[in-house]
């Protein structure tokens, strides 16, 4: 692989991914199908409660509906190509086809960020100013957030994949990652990446790093409050309300950041693939789980959905009962 990509349709990539023995590819094959199934189903249903449940119909999760079809769309956007290629063999993925798997990647990873800050805003006004909460939190104010970083994350995912796509790649085609990361794609170029690297860094130090930091400090009014409040029950009531954002906080930033500040090495090559895939995976889909079982509004919507649908599906045999009835007994 010498020739120089120049970004036509049968220019090819060669994603290097895991070297192992078939019977072990064959066994991180079935890993794989089994958790990438678990994030689509366990974020579904939160979308599905979220969207059918009348008493879920809160800023929080609309928020957490938001980042249920990021999980989705992210896992979506790298996994299935990583079982195709344990499943087959075949590592290549069109120069096209990379740039697009880029995009909705940095998209992904951009949207959680805000989004995980959009949360925590949301925690700091439950908590700290609990009177004024559907007054700040209102529906044209949460709409706008949402959508500002859905915006946002599509505008900075575009100039990075623009950046990346003209770039020349003639000395390796192989990348050293099971999908096509930026920092994996860069590297391979033989084009001079050191502006493109410089602008790389201050949109990281830019974007996660303050996001993180807003996080950090809404946390840190947060805690404060919960001290200020006098009994036992009403610290655990308002703690408890922030658990499951805290420990998804906790889970998201733990590996992405580890991920990309520590030193570069070829010796951390497998460290990050490690890495990519505990918050390309698990993360999504600790999740749900983290929400459905810390939550008790989610359990209690689980049950009004399901007593909703079981008084539909009695008045409907009802009334399929009633005409068949009717149609004997009249001439």
């Amino acid at each position: 692989m010498n020739d120089c990509i120049n970004g036509s349709s049968e220019d090819e990539f060669y994603i290097v991914a895991f070297s192992m023995s078939s019977v072990k590819q064959l066994g991180l094959f079935l890993v794989l199908l089994i958790i990438y199934l678990m994030v689509v189903l366990g974020n579904l249903t939160i979308i599905f409660l979220v969207c059918l449940v009348s008493k879920l119909h809160t800023p929080m999760y609309f928020f957490l509906c938001n980042l249920a079809i990021i999980d989705i769309t992210s896992t979506s956007t790298c996994v299935p190509k990583l079982l195709m290629i344990l499943l087959t063999q075949d590592h290549r993925i069109s120069f096209p086809c990379c740039i697009a798997q880029m995009f909705f990647f940095i998209l992904c990873v951009n949207c959680e960020v805000f989004m995980l800050t959009a949360m925590a805003y949301d925690r700091y006004v439950a908590v700290c100013k609990p009177l004024q909460y559907y007054t700040i939190m209102r529906k044209n104010v949460y709409v706008v957030m949402a959508a500002s970083t859905w915006k946002l994350s599509s505008l900075n995912s575009l100039v990075h994949t623009i950046l990346t796509s003209i770039l020349q790649f003639c000395n390796s085609h192989d990348i050293n990652n099971f999908f096509c990361d930026l920092n994996s794609v860069v590297e391979l170029s033989s084009t001079d990446v050191t502006s493109q690297k410089a602008f790389m860094f201050s949109i990281i130090i830019i974007i996660p790093i303050v996001q993180f930091l807003l996080t950090i400090v809404s946390y840190i009014f947060i805690i404060s409050a919960i001290l200020k409040i006098r009994s036992s029950a009403g610290r655990m009531k308002a703690f408890s309300s922030c658990t499951s954002h805290l420990i998804t906080v906790i889970l998201f930033y733990g590996p992405s950041m580890f991920l990309y500040l520590k030193p570069e090495s070829e010796d951390s090559k497998d460290l990050d693939m490690l890495l990519s895939m505990l918050y390309l995976l698990v993360v999504p889909m600790l999740n749900p789980l983290v929400y459905s079982l810390r939550n008790k509004e989610v359990w209690e919507g689980v049950v009004t959905l399901i007593k909703d649908i079981k008084l539909k599906c009695s008045l409907l045999i009802c009334d399929q009962f009633n005409i068949r009835l009717t149609r004997h007994f009249l001439p």
